[in-house]
């Protein structure tokens, strides 16, 4: 599946942390241009029933690397 944007974010070897890579997701989005997928990213996010399903919300909006 691709990707909303074009924009690539490196999450590899960064804190699991749900939250931290959803900052640093969440910041690339804003930085690129695209504060309203930032919005609609960050909801489905948090509303995902795990933390795999987060991590997959995350390749529906950048290039993870």
């Amino acid at each position: 599946m691709k990707p909303k944007t074009d924009i690539h974010v490196r999450l590899t070897g960064e804190d699991g942390n749900i939250f931290f890579l959803l900052s640093i997701v969440r910041r690339s989005l804003k930085r690129g241009g695209y504060p309203e997928l930032a919005d609609e990213m960050t909801e489905a996010v948090t509303h995902s029933k795990s933390y795999e399903e987060a991590l997959a919300k995350f390749s529906e909006y950048v290039i993870v690397e």
